[in-house]
């Protein structure tokens, strides 16, 4: 297959090459003929002295050829480099011609020729290689089954459309670009037009019977994203963003994907003190549970950022952590982060406090971000011990093994669901956030929690199981039409955290500012939409009723906390007193009792919850 392979590359140079040398043959005769006179000077002397010493100019021709490698090229993809490569090889042959003209001094040799002849040559080898790519772009844009326009008539969009249309991975053919500066409309860019506004793109639609749309601006706030997706959205056009990547070489890439959920969140990034986050991260030992979770392995892209001496990472679940030891590893090779940070991947439970113990002693962590935890509610709904020990217990040896080996921070992960909760994973968030508060006290290591709502994109998270059930054509699930929940992204998760690791002293919770809660009805619409099909026609939308333990609205405060504003104005911190320690250890032993019985009555444990 290879040597096939070989054969056929071999034969599609021999042909460039050919047709090379007829482009040159036919220039120096059109060379010859407009030289004398167009035939009127015509004279056999002069006649014989081009077209006899031809096949040198032919063999100069090729030799150049090969030194620029234009028998190489692709001539689908002819660029402005393939221009001056042919511009070089042809002025390189013809100046040599020249030179050996006037030093050997044939006789009737017009000198002339070779440099009509390098204009010719320009014209014939550009111009069948410009009609070549014309062929092709044509061919491939007419096999296309989709319409679309770019919003964007600016350099994004440009390469955008130069990558749509010379690629064959994509089923879509341009129509047109779209912007919004006056001074724009009617022009024409890479030869497409520019047709409208994006107020206009239901009339686009129409009207040039288009079906996707890119969105290809550079330089676009999370707000003003937003605004178009919306308005992509109701023209019910299939939307996809391009953003520029740069290669090797400072050349720009397109790279395309679907919306995402956080693009129509449109809510701006969370402002980090990358100082105050340094002075207890950099050269630091840090340990994260939970480490291969999607929190757990946002905080740790995060965290190695910031150079820390070491990262300890713990989880009991050893695909996630060998996926992260391996991403590591590679962007460590590849110098996207520092390489000297030592990185440890530790296999252990927290429900093991031993293991966890020994782990902290031998590695001296000055930093604990604790985010192992069962959460998905309704399997922790059906198996409440089991939440209890890895949560609750699992919190608490974390808690006290940090304070044990003098851990300066500690951080825990906790929900919204642990406000007011209705279920045993709620319930056991707010036991953590309660022995935060009770062992705030301690004298030695600094306690925190963090709490916040969804997290978009998460394993077990809605999207992706919408995304999921639109691809196989739905129908989609949504348990109740006016559930809503508050969302926020993984890396918005992951800065929330870090950051409250600054402000975090004594048993505070941080929550962030998460603007409106969302429609979970709107969110499968919008995705539906989004995705260039029509809600309840091409795919349908089910209720299947509220889940054991699931509320219909999700809460970040209770209304007798006493709560107010850190430094960064999207989070707030609640100063809620709960529970003195004695108390805690008190209940705690309670609900240890329960557990470890050895009946396990379901009804029991769920008595001692409450």
């Amino acid at each position: 297959m290879k040597k096939v392979s070989q054969k056929l590359i071999k034969l599609r140079e021999l042909i460039l090459a050919v047709i090379d040398t007829l482009s040159i043959c036919l220039a120096y005769w059109f060379a010859y003929y407009i030289r004398m006179d167009y035939g009127s000077l015509y004279s056999y002397e002069t006649y014989r002295a081009v077209f006899h010493h031809l096949h040198w100019v032919v063999l100069i021709n090729l030799v150049f050829l090969f030194v620029f490698k234009l028998n190489r090229t692709l001539w689908q993809y002819v660029s402005i480099d393939e221009v001056v490569r042919v511009c070089a090889a042809i002025l390189c042959t013809n100046v040599t011609w020249l030179c050996v003209v006037m030093l050997t001094k044939i006789p009737s040799y017009p000198k002339s020729v070779p440099m009509i002849a390098a204009l010719l040559q320009v014209f014939f080898m550009l111009g069948v290689r410009i009609l070549y790519r014309f062929y092709r772009r044509s061919q491939m844009q007419s096999n296309r089954s989709h319409r679309a326009v770019i919003i964007g008539a600016g350099s994004a969009g440009a390469i955008a459309q130069k990558d749509l249309m010379m690629n064959d991975r994509y089923d879509t053919k341009v129509v047109g670009f779209v912007d919004d500066a006056p001074l724009k409309q009617g022009k024409i860019i890479a030869g497409l037009s520019v047709l409208g506004t994006t107020d206009d793109l239901a009339l686009i639609k129409e009207k040039y019977n288009v079906d996707s749309v890119y969105i290809a601006i550079k330089h676009i706030s999370q707000g003003e994203l937003k605004q178009l997706i919306m308005k992509c959205r109701d023209a019910g056009l299939k939307t996809q963003i391009l953003s520029i990547e740069m290669r090797k070489g400072d050349q720009s890439v397109a790279k395309i994907r679907d919306v995402s959920i956080d693009d129509l969140l449109g809510r701006g990034e969370i402002k980090l003190d990358n100082a105050g986050i340094g002075s207890y991260l950099t050269n630091k030992v840090i340990m994260v549970t939970g480490a291969g979770g999607s929190i757990g392995s946002e905080l740790v892209r995060q965290i190695i950022q910031f150079k820390p001496k070491q990262l300890v990472l713990v989880d009991i679940y050893e695909n996630g952590m060998y996926d992260l030891q391996m991403e590591l590893r590679m962007k460590q090779r590849n110098h996207i982060v520092d390489e000297n940070v030592v990185v440890t991947c530790l296999i252990g439970s927290v429900r093991e406090k031993d293991r966890i113990h020994s782990i902290m002693q031998t590695y001296q962590p000055n930093v604990v971000f604790h985010a192992a935890a069962h959460k998905h509610v309704p399997l922790v709904e059906d198996s409440p011990s089991e939440a209890i020990k890895n949560n609750v217990f699992g919190t608490l040896n974390v808690v006290q093994c940090a304070i044990a080996n003098k851990v300066e921070k500690f951080v825990l992960i906790s929900t919204d669901k642990a406000v007011n909760p209705t279920n045993v994973m709620g319930a056991t968030k707010r036991m953590c956030e309660l022995i935060i508060q009770g062992y705030r006290n301690n004298g030695i290591t600094e306690l925190c929690a963090v709490r916040f709502g969804n997290v978009l994109g998460s394993n077990g998270s809605v999207i992706p199981l919408f995304k999921r059930q639109i691809a196989a054509g739905g129908p989609v699930t949504v348990t109740h039409p006016d559930i809503i929940r508050y969302f926020m992204t993984i890396p918005e998760a992951a800065r929330l955290v870090l950051q409250a690791g600054v402000y975090g002293k004594q048993g505070e919770i941080f929550i962030l500012d998460m603007g409106s809660p969302v429609k979970i009805l709107d969110l499968a619409e919008n995705l539906i939409k989004l995705s260039g099909l029509v809600p309840y026609e091409d795919i349908d939308i089910q209720f299947t009723g509220l889940r054991p333990g699931e509320k219909m609205y999700e809460e970040l405060l209770y209304e007798k906390d006493d709560y107010g504003k850190t430094e960064n104005d999207l989070i707030y911190v609640s100063y809620a007193s709960g529970l003195a320690q004695a108390e805690i250890d008190k209940k705690l032993e309670r609900l240890h009792e329960a557990v470890d019985n050895k009946q396990n009555v379901h009804d029991e444990i769920m008595k001692v919850i409450h």
